[in-house]
């Protein structure tokens, strides 16, 4: 799943190369994803507010 959705690293030059970068999947329960979002910077984070945001919209 991860290199599907570019959440991995995939350059070989890379010191992570193959490790996930940090990635936020939101997949209703028929198995859909409705929210991919993700980051180069693994320390940067998502606001809590607009993953609930995005939580709240893909359940409409």
């Amino acid at each position: 799943m991860l290199p599907a959705y570019g959440a991995m690293e995939t350059n070989e030059a890379s010191p992570i190369y193959r490790y996930a970068k940090r990635a936020y999947f939101i997949i209703d329960k028929t198995g859909t994803v409705k929210f991919v979002k993700v980051l180069d910077n693994p320390l940067d984070l998502l606001n809590p507010d607009d993953v609930l945001k995005e939580v709240k919209a893909s359940a409409s």
